[in-house]
């Protein structure tokens, strides 16, 4: 198995809602910062 790819995605604490990189670093006491894992492309069948 190999390494599994991820995305940080950035998070507002009090709605839940995903926010962009420079409103998170304007508001760093209520937001968060995630990794998330993004899975593997499915294989097309023929």
């Amino acid at each position: 198995m190999g390494k599994q790819k991820t995305r940080t995605i950035y998070r507002r604490s009090d709605t839940g809602e995903i926010c962009k990189k420079d409103y998170a670093e304007k508001h760093p006491k209520t937001t968060e910062k995630e990794q998330v894992r993004i899975p593997p492309p499915e294989k097309k069948k023929k």
